[in-house]
């Protein structure tokens, strides 16, 4: 059986990949485009998930992250800032920023047990105490929803299906159309 900080830590780097396989190819106005009717959006999902390393995997652990996030420093991630890109920053950068979050992860996870102590410093401070094993589950739960998030909004705007669901030699339109049907009988 493997250690339990190893498979979350599996875990975490197929979520990961999940999320970056969701932006990957899709045109810069679609990436920012609200997909959903409060403004979800791919960029603004991996926008997101960089400060959730940041925090989770560094910050809580006395690592600085790798870089500065003007949405932070400036507080406007509390304004919701930190889930859509503005004009003049580039997907590429933030994806990039992404990276390097997870990079910085991905050393704490390899340099901590899974009981060494952490402090979520946005937390209440009788909650704030915590360690690396509860975090990884955190931070693996919180990326797996944002990843599955971002293989639907995907979906809507290219119709490629997430690579999970996506079988080979799936005749789509005619398993919609089943579906489709079995809803329509309950009209």
């Amino acid at each position: 059986m493997t250690d339990v900080k190893d498979h979350l830590h599996t875990r975490l780097r197929v979520v990961r990949a999940a999320v970056l396989a969701a932006v990957d190819g899709v045109g810069e106005h679609d990436l920012r485009r609200p997909l959903t009717p409060t403004g979800t959006n791919l960029i603004g999902l991996v926008k997101h998930l960089v400060g959730v390393e940041h925090v989770y995997l560094g910050e809580s652990f006395g690592r600085p992250a790798p870089d500065v996030l003007p949405w932070v420093e400036d507080g406007s991630v509390w304004d919701g800032a930190d889930m859509w890109a503005t004009a003049d920053e580039s997907s590429a950068h933030i994806v990039d920023l992404y990276r390097r979050a997870c990079a910085h992860g991905d050393e704490t996870i390899a340099g901590l047990d899974v009981d060494s102590p952490g402090r979520v410093p946005h937390w209440p401070d009788d909650k704030a105490d915590t360690t690396l094993g509860f975090l990884l589950v955190w931070i693996v739960s919180e990326t797996a929803q944002h990843a599955g998030h971002a293989e639907i909004v995907r979906e809507l705007v290219d119709g490629r299906p997430a690579a999970a669901t996506s079988a080979g030699g799936t005749d789509w339109p005619t398993h919609v159309e089943h579906v489709r049907a079995a809803a329509d009988a309950h009209r």
